[in-house]
């Protein structure tokens, strides 16, 4: 199949629409809200949701699935996950994917298995107890293993005084090897059980039994379904460990096949890509490119790892937006605060919004409401932001909302709630 013309706007409007975004945060839901069926649904559509423990609000996973299901709580996700419906592993990162694709992801368990095997043996008598526990009592908290035993872990310095308690750290290998997995989650704390007794049979057999080629070729399809648009350069690109070149001969082999087609996008240099089965729904929005995509759209704010925010170099390129997550810059060098959440409307997006939830009280705090500085600031656009802030807010259980600071400052004024 030739290659697709087509211009950043039509793309933008695709790519919002196959991540569910457009024109409304989703059409599933019924008004009383989703059920956990549909929280599945989205899921699988997804193909992964990023986790993230950071909750200046709620954790990432949360603030993913509330954006495009209105009525949306916690608790669903969490239902799911003790339900053995989905589960968590490393796909784009660490994330959670339906149960139905565990055995997509034996070739990232095989390899972090060989990278932490020499260490599980170093710790095999802490292992063997931490296995032992979980056979005899199934489902456990990290605080159920008691230990003074301390080693370094994971996101200590080496050279510094080991600070992570043995049995954690030993979980933590076993779940990184696929041995032990996160079966439970209640707020922060997870609940850990083995694996063999938590996946279903078949599930497992087919992991073990699949030819490896075979199940790297369905991972690189999940990754195509989950990012839409792609590039060649991505080094996540298949979700399993590649050289520039297998990229290239993956993208290549597919777009011989007919499964893929090249994208030509207007004012764009870097190459782009797209399922072929999706050229249609392309040409549709192509067709209404025309069309004013904001008019009558809400507001929603997404969070710093949402699938729409995985490529930072697609953000920049279709939707001429430069994001950089400040969690990780000393606070002093901060622009936008350490959880700006970027706003989208329509087929825009138009700033960022650094909100903070006190759970105890109600209150959500924004310190920055940021509009960049080309952004018409309209009668329609403001009562969408009040909007979207109100929805945003009633999704986490917040009851009062203080904006701080917004740029420009003139939109405070009009913004007040």
């Amino acid at each position: 199949m030739p290659s697709i013309r087509t211009d950043r706007k039509a793309l933008r409007r695709y790519l919002l629409h196959t991540h569910h975004l457009l024109p409304l945060p989703s059409s599933l839901p019924v008004p009383e809200g989703p059920s956990s069926q549909t929280v599945l649904d989205m899921v699988r559509s997804l193909a992964a949701v990023q986790l993230d423990p950071v909750s200046a609000v709620a954790p990432n996973q949360h603030l993913v699935l509330a954006a495009r299901l209105p009525g949306y709580r916690p608790e669903m996700l969490e239902e799911l996950l003790a339900e053995h419906k989905v589960f968590e592993y490393v796909s784009n990162a660490a994330c959670v994917m339906p149960m139905e694709d565990y055995p997509l992801y034996e070739p990232v368990r095989e390899r972090k298995r060989k990278a932490v095997q020499d260490r599980l043996t170093e710790m095999e008598p802490v292992v063997q107890a931490v296995l032992t526990r979980l056979q005899a009592e199934g489902p456990l908290p990290s605080r159920a293993f008691q230990s003074a035993a301390k080693v370094t872990g994971y996101w200590e310095n080496p050279n510094n005084i080991p600070k992570t308690k043995d049995t954690s750290h030993a979980l933590t290998l076993l779940v990184d090897a696929g041995i032990v997995r996160v079966v439970g989650r209640k707020g922060t704390e997870r609940f850990f059980a083995l694996t063999g007794t938590t996946v279903p049979d078949e599930l497992l057999q087919k992991a073990a039994s699949s030819d490896p080629a075979a199940i790297r070729s369905e991972l690189l399809d999940k990754y195509i379904q989950a990012y839409r648009v792609f590039d060649a350069q991505d080094p996540r690109l298949g979700w399993v460990k590649s050289t520039a070149s297998e990229r290239k001969s993956w993208i290549e082999s597919r777009l011989q096949s007919g499964q893929l087609v090249a994208l030509e996008i207007e004012s764009v240099a870097r190459p782009y890509y797209l399922p072929a089965s999706d050229v249609e729904v392309l040409q549709e929005f192509t067709e209404q490119a025309a069309a004013d995509a904001n008019q009558g759209s809400p507001v929603i704010f997404l969070p710093p790892l949402d699938n729409l925010l995985w490529r930072r170099e697609r953000l920049a390129d279709l939707f001429n937006f430069h994001y950089r997550w400040e969690i990780y810059t000393p606070a002093v060098k901060r622009r936008y605060g350490y959880y700006a959440m970027p706003i989208l409307y329509g087929d825009e997006l138009i700033g960022r919004m650094d909100p903070r939830l006190d759970r105890k009280t109600g209150l959500l705090t924004v310190p920055l409401l940021q509009l960049d500085e080309h952004i018409q600031i309209t009668d329609e656009l403001v009562e969408a932001l009040r909007s979207g802030l109100t929805r945003f807010a009633a999704s986490f259980q917040a009851n009062h909302i203080i904006v701080e600071k917004t740029e420009p400052a003139s939109l405070k004024e009009t913004l007040s709630m």
